[in-house]
C-alpha cells in the first residue's frame, strides 16, 4: 500500500531576497571572495582576479540582462571516500552559484529542512550527525536498553538519479520569482547523466537540490511514521526503533514511495539490523554499552585504507596533524598512538 499523504510545504517568504537583490555587483564580489578560499593559486582564479572588476562587472550585466549562460563543466575523479567522477564549473560560474547559494537558496532551505537533516548546512555536518546518533542511541538505551533494531536505508546512484522533472516541480512550488527559477531550470538542464535525470556532484546548486529532494521522505518518516530516533546525511539514512516489523513495514512503504514519486531506488546497502551489534553511519560504527557510553569506531570497511594510509605517511606533519584530528573523534587510541609516535620521531629529528 503506498502512502497517502498530502504534506504542506509551509514557508514565510516575505524576506526572502528577489532576483535583482540576489545579483547584486556587492554581492558578486563577496561571492567571489568565498569561490577563491584555498583556490587562489589555481589558474581560473588567478586569471579572474587579473581584472577582477571588469570580470565581475560582465558577469554582472548578464544576469542582470539575463543573457547569462553556463559555460560547460570538465570532469575528473577523485578517490576518496570512493571512486567518483565530479563535474566542475568554470570559475565564473562557481561564483554565480555562491552567490545564488548563499542569498537564496539556503536561506529558503533552512526554513523547511527538518533539524536532523545535517549535510551542507550552517552550524551541521559529519560531528553534528554522528553525535546526534549518539545523543539517539543513549537516549533509547535508557528506556529500551539493547533491544532494538535500526534500519539503514541508502539511495542508488543519488545525484545520477535525481529526476529533473521532478526537481523542478519541487522548486516551482516554492518559488515565485520567476527569474530565480528560469536560472534555476536553467542550471538543472546544463547536466544530465541520463536522459532528464542526474545533477553535476561538482555544483554548491546540487548540494541544495540534493538537500531537498529527499524532503518528502524526511517529513512521511517523522510526521507519519512517529520515528523519533531518525538522521539523514544526503542520501544516508538512520532510523531506530523497538519494533523489527515496524521498520520493514516502513522499508518496504518508503521503497514503493521512492519508485512512484521520485524515480529513485534503494541500493544493496539498505538492511535492518539489531542495535546491539553497531550501527554503521558515516564512516563510523556506533556501539552502546551498559554504562550508557557510546563507543564510536571507524566502519570496517574504511579500517584497511585507513591503515595503509598511516602507513604512507613520511614526514608530512601536515598529513600527520590531519589524520590525527580525524582520528580523535573515534574511539582509536592504537592508531592515535602510533601517529603520535610518527609525529615525536618527526620533532626528535628537526
Amino acid at each position: 500500500m503506498l502512502l497517502d499523504v498530502d504534506i504542506e510545504w509551509l514557508f514565510y517568504m516575505e524576506d526572502l531576497m528577489t532576483y535583482k537583490e540576489i545579483f547584486t555587483f556587492q554581492n558578486l564580489y563577496l561571492a567571489h571572495k568565498k569561490a577563491r578560499k584555498s583556490k587562489r593559486h589555481k589558474k581560473d582564479v588567478i586569471l579572474f582576479e587579473i581584472d577582477l572588476s571588469n570580470n565581475l562587472y560582465e558577469l554582472y550585466k548578464q544576469l542582470n540582462g539575463y543573457t547569462y549562460q553556463i559555460s560547460g563543466y570538465h570532469k575528473f575523479l577523485i578517490f576518496e571516500p570512493k571512486e567518483r567522477e565530479i563535474q566542475a564549473l568554470e570559475y565564473k560560474d562557481r561564483v554565480v552559484q555562491h552567490c545564488l547559494c548563499d542569498n537564496y537558496l539556503m536561506p529558503l532551505l533552512e526554513r523547511r529542512l527538518i533539524f536532523d537533516n545535517g549535510a551542507c548546512r550552517r552550524g551541521k555536518g559529519t560531528d553534528f550527525s554522528r553525535n546526534r546518533i549518539k545523543g539517539f542511541l543513549r537516549d533509547y538505551f535508557k528506556h529500551h536498553g539493547h533491544t532494538g533494531y535500526y534500519l539503514k536505508c541508502d539511495i542508488k546512484k543519488y545525484f545520477n538519479s535525481i529526476s529533473h522533472v521532478y526537481l523542478k516541480n519541487i522548486l516551482d512550488k516554492e518559488i515565485s520569482d520567476r527569474k530565480i527559477k528560469d536560472l534555476l531550470f536553467c542550471i538543472i538542464d546544463s547536466y544530465e547523466y541520463t536522459p532528464g535525470h542526474g545533477i553535476p556532484m561538482g555544483n554548491q546548486t546540487s548540494q541544495c537540490f540534493a538537500l531537498l529532494y529527499l524532503d518528502r521522505i524526511d517529513r512521511i518518516i517523522k510526521e507519519k511514521f512517529r520515528i523519533k530516533y531518525y538522521s539523514r546525511y544526503m542520501d544516508d539514512l538512520i532510523l531506530i526503533n523497538s519494533s523489527k516489523e515496524y521498520l520493514i513495514e516502513i522499508q518496504n512503504q518508503l521503497s514503493n514511495y521512492l519508485k512512484e514519486y521520485l524515480e529513485l531506488e534503494f541500493n544493496e546497502k539498505t538492511k535492518i539490523g539489531q542495535i546491539k551489534k553497531g550501527i554503521t553511519y558515516l564512516g563510523g560504527r556506533f556501539f552502546i554499552t551498559n554504562t550508557r557510553k557510546v563507543i564510536m569506531i571507524i566502519d570496517k570497511e574504511k579500517i584497511s585504507n585507513f591503515k595503509i594510509k598511516i602507513n604512507r605517511i613520511n614526514t608530512d606533519l601536515n598529513s600527520i596533524n590531519s589524520y590525527l584530528g580525524y582520528l580523535k573523534k573515534f574511539n582509536e587510541y592504537k592508531m592515535v598512538k602510533k601517529l603520535l609516535n610518527y609525529k615525536k620521531d618527526i620533532n626528535a629529528r628537526y
